[in-house]
């Protein structure tokens, strides 16, 4: 409870702010705990106290001789503003008034009473600041009675406590941004139902929900309204608690922070909770065992990781074991064993009983994360048929945690205090390992169906192309809508589909990838190879100045070629702290070079930029041509948008501590606009309720490739004509695709004198997923 009635003043609106002034240091006003006995302080208020409400707290009042009586839900660090003096925030939770749009408030203390009041305030205590005699102090805080709000009763714009028994769960991954997203609907008594979105940065500040039928306690939840229908979010000051649903298991709390309160009716409310759930609900029996899978389900598996290795940038391998045998043959994922983290002697010694798992996308970043030897639960796990080629009668069985969240997918990390991991790790420690030793199947070894000429990760990207479909990588807050109902809707909006791919442009692949600027929006076509050339040979017929030849900043090397014709080739080699680095970190400038000349350095140097010499310094070639390459990538930059400065620019870079030479760096030095590659498609999607057309411009999401790679990669092309061919194939009837869930927006181009309504597809990428 806090009373201050020497200058508090309303600061601001929504959740109302009070400033307690520096003024109070010169009453000396003291802090105070008071014993709550019974809803009432054991020591009475001074009688000229008014009690004033959340509610009636109005901007710029002056509320002397009132108090105002709430939770600390939240706390800050003391710390100094800039003249030193001490402040200190708290926030205010109004409990007789939850429901308010206004029912918390923060408080802003500053001077003696900012550093009186950090000493004793805690969340979850009552406080209270007065002028009365300093004897006054509680011994301890005493439990809060919280307050809880029935699922039929919530209402948008208010923040509450609630309870709730989980009817569905998104494990948590890693959102568009870089905090952790968790989505859980729940049901109570009332058979009224409330989705909640859940975000942190901490991924222990989230719900641990390991299963439906799980049981929730939502401390400071906020609920909205979107779209007529009521959400959950977080909100400053969310906490929770998770119990396992079981009638008749223990009650114990798995807590989201340290600090919490728990009474004996909670417990009540949650064995109530637990008696509904069990006959309401269509809560799943014990996790699928590894024995027991069959070909074609999607299962939840409690197992423990035993090794993990990085595949490429979208896929990731976990090898797990529970302690019983598939009954199918296994594909063993072809990984290095110097690739493979974990112990190589246990790894082989379970060798019979553990299984492959790849997990994709946005799986990918937590599974990195993961410590070997910890106990997972694997949701929505897929056992996929497959055969070897040309071998139609062996059957075997590949493990594939898709990308998206559809259906709960997802991986949790279980604590060893967890019923169930306990039970699974007394089976483990029984399990006869020596029966399993000697015992060679097929499914310990690797499947490799193709000759001697196909490397083992073109086998793995075939097999994962047989599943592409694509999900959402984020507004999962976004109801699905029919494809009529779009087309009949006004500009600019988003929508979430389901649909089939029809057909897409262009048919030839390579074409989809175009140049783009993004500072004027100018789109043009990839210069290939033959004009390099021609400008190449243009650049060669001016013959390098010695003159610009070993400045301070860079040394060069001059020779002369024989065949076909003689010409002279310089290359400059730019220092770093007045040496020239190791080619692997080595900036170098080429003049008079060919095309194959240039590209077998790109091999060996960090980055090559053609040039030419002029009278007083070198230059870069026509933009037509690439400012910088590196590896096999060419980089270019828009001709209307840049503005080329002197080679002698890079003299800048070259004196940094730590030079990257990364285009977009190198780029900026030399007035470049640089130009990204970019997929610009169009697809004709349909759903039974309408066919729309909707345009593709991504850089690297959407096919989990870099467009800027694809031209120069042969299994990358191949990779994206599976891909596509996977999604839509006239030799498939539409029924026969699968379905693609997608994002997309609408919005208005002028087309002469008229508007017309043009779509494009966003936030969705190609996964290996079976819908």
């Amino acid at each position: 409870m806090l009373g201050a009635w020497r200058g508090l003043r309303s600061e601001a609106g929504g959740a109302r702010a009070l400033r307690v002034g520096a003024a109070a240091d010169k009453a000396a006003m003291p802090i105070h705990m008071l014993k709550i006995i019974s809803g009432a302080p054991e020591t009475a208020l001074p009688s000229h106290l008014q009690r004033v409400d959340s509610k009636y707290l109005q901007l710029g009042c002056d509320h002397a001789n009132k108090y105002f009586k709430g939770t600390v839900t939240l706390s800050y660090p003391l710390i100094k503003l800039g003249n030193g003096t001490d402040s200190f925030k708290i926030t205010l939770q109004d409990m007789e008034n939850s429901c308010s749009r206004t029912s918390s408030i923060n408080i802003l203390l500053l001077g003696k009473m900012a550093k009186d009041c950090a000493k004793v305030v805690h969340q979850g205590i009552y406080t209270k600041s007065s002028p009365i005699t300093a004897s006054e102090i509680a011994s301890t805080p005493v439990a809060l009675k919280y307050t809880y709000t029935p699922l039929n009763h919530l209402t948008g714009g208010t923040t509450v406590n609630l309870y709730g028994v989980v009817k569905f769960f998104k494990p948590p991954y890693i959102s568009k941004g870089t905090d952790y997203c968790s989505v859980v609907t729940l049901v109570d008594q009332s058979n009224v139902k409330l989705t909640c979105t859940l975000f942190n940065g901490n991924l222990d500040a989230l719900p641990k929900i390991y299963k439906i039928g799980d049981i929730v306690r939502f401390h400071r939840i906020k609920i909205r309204e979107y779209n007529g229908q009521i959400q959950g979010v977080t909100s400053i000051g969310f906490a929770s608690l998770t119990f396992d649903g079981t009638p008749g298991a223990a009650i114990i709390p798995r807590a989201s922070s340290k600090l919490y309160t728990f009474t004996d009716e909670e417990q009540k409310t949650i064995e109530e909770l637990r008696v509904w759930g069990s006959s309401n609900l269509s809560i799943s029996g014990p996790a699928v065992k590894l024995s027991g899978v069959q070909p074609k389900l999607y299962f939840d598996l409690t197992c423990q990781l035993i090794g993990k290795a990085e595949m490429d940038g979208s896929s990731f391998l976990l090898k797990v074991w529970d302690g019983t045998k598939c009954s199918y043959q296994s594909w063993k994922v072809p990984v290095e064993s110097r690739d493979l983290e974990g112990d190589k002697v246990l790894i082989h010694k379970l060798r019979n009983l553990t299984v492959d798992i790849l997990v994709y996308d946005n799986h990918v970043q937590l599974a990195k994360s993961l410590k070997v030897g910890s106990f997972l639960r694997i949701y929505s796990l897929h056992a996929k048929q497959a055969c070897p080629e040309n071998q139609a009668d062996v059957l075997y069985i590949e493990f594939h945690l898709h990308g998206g969240t559809g259906y709960g997918r997802g991986f949790g990390v279980l604590p060893e205090s967890n019923p169930d991991v306990k039970e699974l790790k007394s089976f483990l420690d029984s399990v006869d390992l020596t029966e399993h030793q000697n015992v060679e199947t097929v499914s310990s070894m690797e499947l490799d169906s193709t000759s001697d000429s196909v490397s083992n990760s073109e086998v793995y990207l075939e097999r994962c192309q047989q599943l592409s479909v694509t999900v959402l990588t984020d507004h999962q807050d976004l109801n699905e809508t029919a494809l009529n109902t779009i087309l009949n809707n006004p500009a600019p909006q988003q929508y979430r589909i389901r649909a089939k791919l029809r057909t897409f442009k262009p048919q030839k692949l390579y074409q989809s990838i175009k140049l783009y600027c993004s500072k004027c929006n100018s789109l043009q076509e990839v210069p290939d190879g033959d004009d390099f050339d021609f400008i190449l040979q243009d650049s060669a017929a001016t013959l390098p100045n010695p003159e610009l030849h070993n400045k301070l900043w860079y040394d060069s090397a001059v020779w002369n070629t024989e065949h076909p014709k003689q010409r002279t080739i310089a290359v400059h080699f730019v220092k770093h702290n007045e040496m020239v680095q190791e080619p692997g970190n080595c900036l170098i400038m080429v003049e008079g070079g060919t095309q194959k000349e240039i590209m077998k350095l790109t091999r060996r140097f960090k980055g090559v930029i053609p040039v030419r010499s002029m009278q007083e310094d070198l230059e870069l070639l026509d933009l037509s041509a690439p400012f910088l390459l590196q590896g096999k990538i060419r980089h270019y930059g828009c001709k209307q948008c840049s503005k080329p400065k002197t080679i002698k620019s890079l003299h800048f870079l070259s004196e940094e501590e730590h030079p990257s030479w990364e285009p977009s760096e190198v780029a900026q030095i030399l007035g470049i606009k640089p130009l990204q590659y970019a997929f610009v498609m169009e697809f004709t999607l349909v759903d039974g309720t309408g066919e729309l057309n909707a345009y593709l411009f991504d850089y690297e999401k959407f096919f989990q490739i870099p467009a800027c790679e694809v031209l120069s990669s042969d299994l990358l092309q191949k990779k994206m004509e599976a891909t596509m061919n996977s999604l839509s194939s006239p030799k498939r009837k539409i029924d026969d695709l699968p379905w693609l869930e997608c994002v997309i927006r609408s919005y208005t181009v002028r087309d002469g004198t008229e508007q017309r309504v043009c779509y494009q597809i966003f936030d969705t990428t190609v996964a290996e997923d079976v819908v």
